[in-house]
């Protein structure tokens, strides 16, 4: 009799085992909860700085804000969709020897394109060529050894003939030397088209008017949709 409840027990236990197994088993199932699709997340596209460093003809002397030519060619960028925000890194008067100090400050952020317009003043001082093109050769190292990636634009510049044929021609050929050497993207004249007109420059015959800067916008936009 004893053995017959122990061998009842045994039985009984086995089958309260396993149907709790299978309430579990039935639970777990039910609870997984159900995968759901991946969802695309849209990363919105990091801006990239376009740093326009130079004089006066950059920082648009005698302008309104927005005339001068690289605030004209960040509103082209945006009509384009193009990621990437310029910075004025003109200065009124800069000659190269200061634009090698003031570089730095201005390296500080980062720089996918760098466009140098630099050496006017310096020919308009009479500065010896080969110091101009040492200094403008400091600027250009300094960019490269930041940002080794960016893209860089020379742009070239003329001095009046006052300043004597010999000069005119070195300071000329000048920029053209620098630009093969680092394998820069080369704008021989920033001003084509507007120096020398009366109507697309300011009362001093130097700086250009805001219709002037427009031509000179152009003039850039030629050589930078290639890099960008």
């Amino acid at each position: 009799m004893l053995r017959f409840k122990a061998s009842a027990l045994i039985i009984l236990l086995s089958i309260v085992l396993a149907s709790c197994g299978n309430n579990q088993n039935k639970e777990t199932l039910q609870e997984k909860p159900t995968e759901a699709a991946p969802v695309a997340i849209e990363v919105p596209v990091k801006e990239k700085n376009i740093l326009f460093f130079g004089t006066s003809l950059t920082a648009g002397y005698g302008l309104e804000q927005g005339e001068a030519y690289p605030e004209l060619l960040q509103k082209k960028l945006d009509s384009l969709k193009l990621p990437y925000k310029t910075i004025n890194g003109g200065l009124s008067g800069e000659t190269s020897a200061a634009g090698k100090n003031r570089i730095d400050w201005l390296l500080k952020q980062p720089i996918a394109v760098f466009v140098l317009e630099l050496g006017a003043n310096d020919g308009l001082r009479g500065i010896a060529v080969n110091e101009t093109t040492a200094n403008l050769q400091t600027i250009i190292d300094k960019v490269k050894k930041k940002y080794p990636q960016a893209k860089m634009i020379l742009t070239g510049m003329e001095v009046p003939p006052n300043m004597g044929a010999k000069y005119a021609s070195d300071f000329r050929n000048m920029f053209k030397v620098l630009a093969a050497k680092n394998e820069m993207v080369f704008l021989p004249f920033l001003l084509e088209g507007v120096a020398g007109i009366p109507k697309l420059n300011q009362n001093d015959g130097i700086h250009p008017t805001a219709e002037g800067q427009k031509i000179v916008a152009e003039n850039v936009w030629t050589k930078l949709k290639g890099v960008l």
